[in-house]
């Protein structure tokens, strides 16, 4: 089976919706490659390593959270960039890239799978375009839910107690939005939250953490974004007869 490259992006983006969101770079089809599609790879960032690896799994299309492009980036095709879209081009792969859509999709999405992979379903959304995700939970304190999110994650994660006693303090409202969103953190707090998960944290959020009785919990911009793109890319590759596979390309961060 295979599809067109007009179909496979209507089918990405009648699902992902990106038309709803203001983002910090294009969303959808960032190179265009082969006319017919039969083989997808998906992968978190459109990294050098991820299509190579996708170039040995003769795919015709690789989709990603994390494109090429970015608003306010030099825009000149040189180094690092000349090298990965050299690759692309030579070897005729189309590439898509959804940002903000892939983190947002209530089932599919980054958010909803870290959920969906940790045990936690939300029960209600937060934050600016709806990103952040809560719902009930039932761990004895932070430190026991730190522990859960690094076992599952496989990875350590970094974990900000509140002050005093409320670090010992029963978590029953988790709220949680992948990657880079530690700026969501102020919000979460609003929204009832006792302890709040994301990929980083700056500065900031440690004394918030600490000052407001709200655990926070950094387990990886990667690690919690690895989910989404293989679900999406599943399922579209399911509804239309392709082959897909996940590639993992390994990133401390």
């Amino acid at each position: 089976m295979s599809i067109s490259r007009p179909e496979l992006l209507q089918a990405f983006d009648s699902l992902l919706q990106p038309e709803r969101f203001k983002d910090y770079g294009p969303n959808g089809l960032q190179v265009e490659g082969k006319a017919q599609i039969r083989r997808i790879v998906s992968g978190v960032t459109a990294s050098r390593a991820l299509i190579e690896a996708a170039i040995a799994a003769q795919a015709d299309a690789i989709f990603v959270h994390h494109g090429l492009f970015w608003r306010g980036q030099d825009g000149r095709v040189t180094g690092w960039m000349k090298q990965r879209l050299q690759l692309l081009l030579a070897h005729d792969i189309n590439l898509f890239a959804y940002h903000l859509p892939l983190d947002a999709h209530p089932e599919l999405g980054n958010n909803a799978q870290l959920g969906r992979v940790l045990g936690l379903a939300a029960d209600a959304r937060f934050g600016e375009n709806d990103l952040g995700f809560i719902g009930s939970a039932a761990f004895a304190h932070g430190e026991a839910l730190a522990d859960h999110v690094a076992q599952v994650l496989g990875r350590r994660v970094t974990w900000v107690p509140p002050d005093g006693a409320a670090a010992q303090r029963p978590v029953r409202r988790v709220a949680w939005c992948t990657g880079g969103a530690q700026g969501y953190f102020e919000a979460a707090i609003a929204a009832g939250a006792d302890v709040f998960i994301t990929g980083e944290i700056s500065e900031p959020q440690a004394h918030l953490a600490r000052e407001t009785g709200v655990g926070f919990i950094a387990a990886g911009h990667h690690a919690t974004e690895r989910y989404g793109a293989p679900a999406v890319a599943a399922q579209v590759a399911a509804q239309w007869g392709l082959s897909h596979q996940f590639i993992e390309v390994d990133n401390p961060a």
